[in-house]
């Protein structure tokens, strides 16, 4: 519970609310949609259907419970029936519900993280997983998912020749550690090299016997004749086209393994790529390999002194690329959005470049200044380079910053914004052209996106054959797009959803289908007023973020669901929200600092246990 306050009891605070306000349609004789709320009379009775009362609890955080036409709780009652849900499904008594981190399944490298480990493992800038197919987005909408990450037939034949690839360009400091002339036998240098080389490819030490099965290939090639270092490199190959590179596996652990609530503890090599891979999305070092070796990742001061030190490291770049261009939506921006032309002449590769780089600076500044996770909604600056800052209007602000030595051509740099129409990713726009039209802008889409990627809340799909609206924005039988929007919105199949999508979306309508402001929609003045659905008006952007910061509880819960959902690398469940709660509630006790956030998240117990088994509630019922 956030506020702080005494939890409220279910039996005589929240089962009361709700007979008030859902058992009219959700109880033993209605059951509407299926769901009979009334059969459950006590804490214990919830956890009997923890799934049912996580799924009840969002929906009515959300506001679509109960329906916009039915009466609505006042803001006090939604408090209690929130607390009081929350607290009985934050701290569940184990015999109704045991804890469960989630299964953890075999994981193969994405295109990302492959190309990031051979760069890190071998040191060469070559990217060869970006001739593979592509990987799918799975759960949390992120790439890196377990059950997204296919192994189709072709990709066997491209890690065969990438291996090939990126071992012809290393350096030879990334090959040899034990020069041969140090040891009596070739061999012997080879099986400390090849030792030394599994450790850091397999991310984890190898076995002897795995030893001696992979200097097999280096041991036929040097009695072919071949020299020390290119036999050595066949040996390596094979290494880096086993299972034990390709996929991040964690062993099972013996059923009286040390942990909680009867769940082991993830190991500590085990551990170490889960951090890395989340933080890097690549390889652990030596200096966390070396932790990892000497048992010494389960000690909570030394985890964090790692997550810590991993931030601050160049590496963590790839934290900014990967979850920040997949949460918004902006990282293929090219191949979402294809704005016309003739309507919008200044749009170009170079600014679509720039559009996808300006989220990703941001956010790694945010994490570099361990900033409160609320800038991501307002702040008062941005990163532009000159060509983004002339779309933008702010080429003076960019004149007066001066560009760090050594950088560029056209860097990108912080500049401070002259009031709150920009800054945060809400007006930034990669956003702003992937939620329009090719041209238009789109209410629809924007509030969309605000909706299910910022406040997590989305709304329901639309109804099958649904009228379309006009591919341009031009006045039309003298009435304007928005104006034919909302004569659409009186439709009975489409007002429900629309009264939701369009507010949000109409807000933003100041900005042009590809970011750019703008006072007038041919030739008439922009409207960017909206009523939202909890009667709140909003005209215009600043009033939109607002509205925004003051559902920051929403908001801080959706993305920690998204950055947990990357983390562990699969969808979120039921069973995970008392986590994401606990997640959430350190983030705020911290001043919504981001280095809190992720601390939290690596320190949450599906980040740092296993399981073995898919558990049953005891007494569910049946």
């Amino acid at each position: 519970m956030i506020s702080g306050a005494a939890a409220p009891s279910f039996e005589s605070d929240v089962r009361p609310l709700l007979q008030k306000y859902c058992f009219e349609c959700h109880d033993e004789d209605t059951q509407k949609g299926g769901v009979n709320l009334a059969g459950f009379t006590n804490a214990a009775s919830l956890l009997r259907n923890p799934k049912l009362w996580e799924t009840t609890e969002r929906q009515i955080r959300d506001r679509a419970m109960p329906p916009a036409k039915k009466t609505q709780p006042e803001p006090g009652e939604l408090l209690v029936l929130l607390d009081g849900l929350g607290e009985v499904l934050d701290h569940p008594d184990p015999q109704w519900l045991p804890w469960n981190p989630g299964a953890t399944r075999p994981r193969r490298l994405s295109r990302t993280e492959y190309n990031l480990t051979v760069r890190d493992l071998l040191g060469v800038t070559h990217q060869p997983a970006n001739a593979f197919p592509p990987d799918g987005g799975g759960g949390g909408g992120f790439d890196n998912n377990a059950d997204t990450l296919f192994l189709p037939p072709v990709l066997l034949e491209r890690y065969l020749a990438a291996a090939e690839e990126v071992l012809a360009g290393a350096d030879a400091a990334h090959l040899q550690k034990f020069p041969p002339a140090w040891y009596r036998t070739d061999r012997s240098a080879a099986a400390l090299n090849l030792r030394w080389f599994l450790r850091r490819a397999w991310r984890r030490p190898a076995t002897d016997d795995e030893v001696e099965r992979f200097l097999r290939p280096y041991a036929r090639a040097r009695s072919a004749g071949t020299a020390f270092l290119p036999a050595l490199k066949s040996s390596y190959q094979a290494a880096l086209v086993s299972p034990n590179f390709l996929y991040r596996t964690e062993p099972v652990p013996p059923p009286n393994a040390p942990g909680s609530h009867g769940f082991p503890h993830v190991g500590d090599f085990e551990w170490a790529s889960r951090l890395s891979y989340f933080l890097w999305s690549s390889c652990p070092d030596d200096v966390l390999l070396d932790a990892a070796a000497a048992g010494r990742l389960h000690d909570p001061v030394v985890a964090a002194a790692q997550v810590r030190r991993m931030l601050a490291d160049p590496r963590a770049r790839a934290f900014s690329e990967q979850f920040a261009g997949q949460w918004l939506g902006t990282r293929n921006l090219t191949l979402k959005s294809t704005p016309d032309g003739h309507k919008f002449p200044t749009y170009s590769p170079a600014l679509a470049a720039a559009m996808m780089q300006e989220p990703v600076e941001y956010f790694a500044a945010l994490i570099r200044e361990n900033a409160s996770l609320l800038r991501l909604l307002d702040s008062d600056f941005t990163y532009a380079n000159r060509l983004l800052a002339k779309h933008y209007g702010l080429t003076n602000a960019l004149s007066a910053t001066p560009s760090p030595a050594g950088t560029a051509v056209d860097p990108f740099v912080r500049i401070s914004l002259p009031d709150r129409t920009r800054g945060g990713v809400v007006t930034m726009a990669a956003v702003l052209t992937q939620t329009s039209y090719p041209r238009r802008t789109s209410p629809v889409l924007r509030g969309k996106w605000l909706l299910e990627e910022v406040l997590g809340t989305p709304a329901p799909p639309p109804p099958p054959l649904v009228a379309t609206l006009p591919p341009d924005d031009q006045v039309k039988d003298d009435l304007t797009f928005r104006q034919r929007l909302e004569k659409h919105r009186e439709k009975a199949a489409c007002s429900g959803c629309h009264n939701r999508l369009d507010p949000p979306g109409f807000a933003l309508e100041q900005f042009d289908g590809i970011g750019a402001w703008r006072r007038e929609i041919d030739g008439r003045p922009v409207d960017a007023r909206g009523v939202l659905v909890s009667g709140e008006v909003v005209d215009g952007v600043v009033a939109l973020k607002d509205a925004l910061l003051a559902r920051k509880e929403l908001f801080v819960r959706h993305l920690t669901e998204k950055l947990l959902a990357y983390a562990l690398g699969r969808g979120l469940e039921y069973y995970d929200q008392p986590a994401v709660r606990e997640i959430q509630q350190q983030t705020v006790a911290a001043g919504y600092q981001m280095e809190a956030w992720v601390l939290a998240v690596t320190a949450s117990f599906p980040f740092n246990h296993q399981r073995l088994a898919e558990p049953e509630a005891k007494g569910a019922a049946k």
